[in-house]
């Protein structure tokens, strides 16, 4: 069916929100503060491959700072919180009862880059978050590590270099390497990264065309994968569930009065799966999307 595997919309929001960040990346420090705010509410549903269906609703808030300390140095810190209330109809694969229902991730991260010679730049972003179901077991929600990038920037202007992404994450690390790219091809076309790597997965990639009438289109794919504790007194008792899919997509954005940033999302996700774990993080029970359309939308401010 169309409907099936839209709530997979909820990833591509995050997507759009941590996408504030991602081509930071590739940016030299500056004196002065820059800060932002970023907001994408997210309302959904989707059918079970292997019957029932579920919906969706919530909002994905993301907030940050940073401020340059001379050429060489940048740090800063962003606030990440997201908040998805779930209601499942007769999931057979969980055995007809939902496997969670709200769930919240609070969390922050420290990005810190630093200028080396002949072009090189050193990028470190250590995070720290939650993710939870209302009524887990908060300390058992931990999710920590950080990132590292080294970056090539050529007299150009274009970026190019090379990070790995290791992390604590709910009863799994993970370690992951990922591509930082920011390269033009000409005055119109770039290649960027539309999201920062983190917790939740590597970084994706995104090829933009900028038109005479200020507006940016791009196709981009990315992969992402995010683990919450859940409930002591869910079917599951201080389980683990996970969602996962790879969302490939088109972008079109427009920036106004240099402040606002609009960005409009289209495309299908690939492999979405529901999963839930024991304790220990032992699977018990999943299931999977078709490939699957979606729409999303993000507004960003910048000051």
């Amino acid at each position: 069916m169309a409907i099936r595997g839209r709530a997979r919309r909820a990833m591509v929001a995050v997507l759009t929100a941590a996408g504030v960040t991602g081509a930071a990346q590739a940016q030299a420090p500056d004196p002065g503060w820059r800060s932002f705010v970023s907001v994408s509410p997210v309302f959904e549903e989707a059918d079970l491959d292997r019957g029932g269906d579920f919906s969706v609703g919530g909002a994905i808030l993301r907030a940050g700072a940073s401020r340059g300390f001379g050429a060489d140095h940048r740090a800063g810190v962003t606030l990440n919180y997201d908040y998805f209330d779930y209601s499942f109809g007769n999931p057979a694969a969980f055995g007809g009862v939902a496997p969670w229902d709200k769930l919240q991730r609070y969390g922050i991260s420290l990005p810190s880059t630093f200028a080396l010679r002949d072009g090189w730049r050193l990028g470190i972003t250590p995070s720290f978050d939650r993710f939870e179901e209302r009524g887990a077991k908060s300390s058992d929600a931990l999710a920590w590590g950080g990132t590292f990038a080294a970056v090539k920037r050529f007299a150009d202007g274009n970026v190019v270099g090379l990070g790995l992404a290791a992390f604590n994450r709910i009863e799994e690390t993970s370690v992951a390497p990922f591509l930082v790219v920011d390269w033009r091809f000409g005055r119109s076309s770039r290649l960027i990264n539309p999201l920062a790597a983190g917790p939740t997965g590597p970084a994706g990639l995104q090829l933009d065309y900028l038109f005479d009438n200020g507006w940016t289109v791009g196709v981009g794919a990315a992969w992402r994968r995010i683990r919450y504790r859940l409930s002591e007194g869910g079917p599951v008792p201080n389980g683990v569930g996970e969602i996962s899919g790879a969302p490939v997509f088109l972008r079109a954005s427009r920036e106004f009065v240099g402040i606002y940033t609009l960005n409009l999302y289209a495309g299908a996700v690939a492999a979405g799966a529901l999963r839930v774990e024991d304790p220990r993080g032992n699977l018990l029970r999943e299931d999977e999307f078709d490939l699957a359309p979606f729409a999303g939308v993000n507004v960003t401010v910048r000051f």
